[in-house]
């Protein structure tokens, strides 16, 4: 899967996904593209080096896949109980779409959750 395949997929995730280069005060990290569901990051990468996409996993998951795909591994910078990092160069694309997937549902899912409880909750009056 290359950067735009991997881009698209990405961004036809969801209406609200959002891409961002996040990090243009670091020179080393200029060309880091980053996707967001409701304000929360699920994906990001080098977009001139595949090797290392990390995208959050669900906790449980995450030793299991390292031991089954030897693409699989630690993420750059991010706690490793909640992220992965993913060689997209070797990675099969019907695979690096479904942890893709799965990212963007974790991500999702806790938007969602923090949505219902705003509304359950409305500011108090003084």
């Amino acid at each position: 899967m290359n950067v735009e395949e991997l881009r698209n997929y990405a961004l036809g995730l969801g209406p609200e996904v959002e891409e961002k280069f996040p990090f243009q005060q670091f020179a080393a990290a200029r060309d880091v593209l980053a996707f967001y569901t409701h304000g929360h990051m699920f994906l990001f990468f080098d977009i001139n080096h595949l090797e290392q996409v990390n995208l959050k996993a669900p906790p449980e998951e995450i030793e299991s896949l390292k031991e089954q795909h030897s693409f699989i591994g630690n993420p750059y910078n991010c706690s490793s109980k909640y992220w992965i990092g993913v060689d997209a160069t070797v990675a099969p694309a019907h695979l690096l779409r479904s942890l893709v997937a799965a990212s963007y549902g974790i991500v999702a899912a806790g938007g969602n959750k923090r949505r219902r409880a705003a509304r359950a909750c409305p500011p108090s009056e003084v």
